[in-house]
């Protein structure tokens, strides 16, 4: 299938959300409400969420939306066609204004992720693929070039990317057993894209995630050629009953860089 029309839209809607969360990163304070699993929340999160979920119901009415800040209507279940929408993927970033968080919006069919979106808002950079279309990133200027993971598959270069915000005692064992040091430190969904662009080799994630987490991710990084998986090697679906990744994931670039 060819998903041009949902593809040029998502983009288009990302780079509208991205504007529109710069504006309160520019010139306002950063107020922060905290959800009742304590994370947080602020006016660009439900700004952009709006805009995105109001855009996308507009030209696509007939498909569900699963994202971050809606409430969740189990009615897209029986939906093949699902919006996955991280509207500020990266919230705990943008509150640090270190500029490392993203807008994430995927296409879901038959619970495959098959088209992703990601807009960095502070670079103005565009990730963007659809199954079976590649990988590309558009840059600020509006150069377009295809994406592709690195050839690297020396172990001891390996470049491994861990998030900023969100460590656990799994990876520092990993990072401890296959002795890495040439760790990059990023936030966001952003560490999906530097495997996608060949800046990285692995990303372990052994902390739970959602689906508007990885759904944007997984398209990207798996059309420049990257491998992804849940940790028991099983594939990750999306518009699921449960939207929590209980079994966490990994992204590595070749099946030899494996840990």
């Amino acid at each position: 299938m060819r998903w041009d029309r949902e593809l040029e839209i998502a983009k288009s809607v990302a780079v509208k959300a991205g504007e529109a969360i710069m504006e309160i990163y520019n010139n306002a304070d950063i107020e922060v409400e905290y959800k009742k699993d304590q994370s947080p929340l602020t006016i660009a999160d439900k700004t952009a969420n709006k805009l995105i979920v109001e855009a996308l119901r507009n030209h696509f009415p007939t498909y569900a939306i699963l994202s971050e800040e809606e409430k969740d209507d189990k009615m897209r279940l029986s939906n093949d066609y699902c919006f996955v929408v991280d509207p500020l993927d990266g919230t705990k970033e943008f509150i640090k204004r270190n500029g490392q968080f993203t807008v994430n919006i995927a296409l879901a069919y038959q619970h495959e992720s098959v088209i992703g979106v990601i807009y960095v808002p502070v670079t103005r950079e565009l990730y963007y693929g659809a199954r079976g279309y590649g990988s590309f990133l558009q840059s600020a200027d509006g150069c377009v070039r295809k994406l592709a993971v690195s050839d690297n598959r020396d172990m001891s270069a390996l470049r491994v990317v861990i998030s900023n915000s969100h460590g656990c005692k799994q990876m520092d064992d990993l990072i401890e057993k296959y002795q890495l040091t040439n760790l990059l430190k990023v936030g966001s969904s952003l560490k999906g894209c530097m495997i996608a662009e060949g800046k990285a080799d692995v990303y372990y994630r052994f902390n739970p995630t959602m689906e508007w987490d990885t759904a944007a991710m997984q398209c990207i990084a798996e059309e420049a050629g990257a491998i992804f998986r849940q940790m028991d090697d099983t594939v990750m679906y999306y518009n699921r009953e449960n939207s929590l990744n209980e079994k966490g994931f990994y992204i590595i670039s070749h099946a030899e860089v494996a840990l």
